[in-house]
């Protein structure tokens, strides 16, 4: 049996996927997607996935790349990165963070900066 590739072009089609999304759907608490999460990812993976999202939340309150890189911390590749998806792609952050933006604390600095 041959792999079926994951790429841009098929990712969301994957019947996988489709379950690790439905997956998380079924948590209803915090506390459920967190263990969910450590069981499918590693420290390492959850830390870098908190970054990225510290990364996108700075970068919509109006933060430079460079500061963002400083407070997230994070390489100003994962910061060029994670901006390049904030501007395209399929949207994950920016509604995620718009949904959301009541929880999200704001730091010294910041401003809302709608990009729409």
């Amino acid at each position: 049996m041959t792999k079926k590739r994951f790429t841009e072009g098929t990712w969301r089609s994957d019947s996988r996927f489709k379950r690790l999304c439905a997956a998380f759907r079924k948590c209803r608490t915090e506390r459920e997607v967190a263990d969910f999460l450590r069981d499918v990812a590693t420290l390492a993976e959850l830390k870098a996935m908190s970054e990225r999202l510290e990364v996108a939340r700075l970068l919509l309150a109006g933060v430079s790349y460079r500061e963002t890189a400083k407070r997230a911390p994070s390489s100003t590749a994962t910061v060029t990165r994670v901006a390049s998806f904030l501007n395209g792609n399929a949207g994950g952050y920016r509604s995620v963070l718009k949904m959301h933006r009541h929880h999200s604390a704001r730091v010294r600095g910041e401003r809302m900066v709608s990009r729409a």
